[in-house]
This record gives C-alpha cells, sequence and structure tokens, in this order.
C-alpha cells in the first residue's frame, strides 16, 4: 500500500496552495476528504460481502456435513429398529408376549379417597404449570373476583 508520512504529506499541502490557491484549497480538501470517505466506504461494503459470501459457503458446507450425518444415523437407527422388531416378532411367535401383558398388570392401582375419586397430590402445582395462554383459552379462572365486582365488571354501560 503507499506509504504517506508527515513530511509527504506537507510537501503534498504545499503543492496544492501553490497551483490551487488559497482561496478554493478549503473547497477541494473538503470534496476530496469527502470521496476519500465514500471510497472508504465501498471497500469496506466490498470487504463485509466477501466475508459474507465465504461465511455462507463455510455454512452451506457444515449444513451438508451435519445433513449427511443425520441421514447416516437415521439410516443405522432404522436398521437397528428392523433387528428388534424382528427379534420382537420372532419371542412373540414363542409365547412370551404374555410377559409383558402380565407386567401392567402387576402395576398397584392408584390411591382412592372413599368416594371413588382419585387422590390428586400437588394439584396446585400442576394446575400452576398450565400455560396462561391455554388457561384463557378454556375459560379458567385465575384471579378471585368478588360478587359485587363480578357484576360491576359485567355491567352495560
Amino acid at each position: 500500500m503507499i506509504d504517506f508520512g508527515i513530511d509527504k504529506l506537507a510537501l503534498i499541502g504545499a503543492v496544492a496552495l501553490i497551483v490551487i490557491g488559497p482561496e478554493r484549497l478549503p473547497r477541494v480538501a473538503k470534496t476530496v476528504g469527502v470521496l476519500l470517505g465514500k471510497a472508504q466506504r465501498y471497500v469496506s461494503q466490498v470487504q463485509s460481502e466477501v466475508n459474507r459470501s465465504i461465511e455462507l459457503e463455510e455454512l452451506q458446507k457444515v449444513k451438508q456435513g451435519l445433513e449427511t450425518a443425520a441421514h447416516d444415523f437415521g439410516h443405522s437407527v432404522q436398521a437397528g429398529l428392523h433387528d428388534a422388531q424382528s427379534a420382537l416378532s420372532g419371542t412373540a411367535a414363542d409365547g412370551e408376549a404374555s410377559s409383558a401383558t402380565s407386567f401392567y398388570n402387576d402395576l398397584p392401582a392408584p390411591p382412592y379417597h372413599g368416594s371413588g375419586v382419585p387422590v390428586r397430590k400437588n394439584w396446585r402445582l400442576k394446575r400452576g404449570a398450565t400455560p396462561l395462554w391455554y388457561k384463557q383459552r378454556q375459560g379458567v379462572r385465575r384471579h378471585v373476583q368478588s360478587g359485587a365486582a363480578r357484576v360491576a365488571r359485567f355491567r352495560p354501560r
């Protein structure tokens, strides 16, 4: 790149003062400064475009690598599932499927109060974990409101 020192800039300024004259020198200097600023902005835009295109190419390469890895993983999982399914279908023919149903039959029944309604521990926690948008859509009351306040709220004006 061109190397400008203080001595070279002073020489260029002195020549410009003699050639252009002291009346037009400030206007010419301003114009040169504006043109240099535009040139620097243009160069920085071109540089950023080149960097973006390089990053885009790198991202596309990474995406393609991830897609091939996911495809290979999907095939390996599918093959494993197929092997497991064939093994299970072979054992089901032997009569071992009854052990799976006996597992579910051996589970204890949920606890009940005397009225036949199952016990709900932590019902506040479960109700509080419901999102607000779902409560609003289902019409669940979220705040306690007295009867007078409710009448005042829905009274026509």
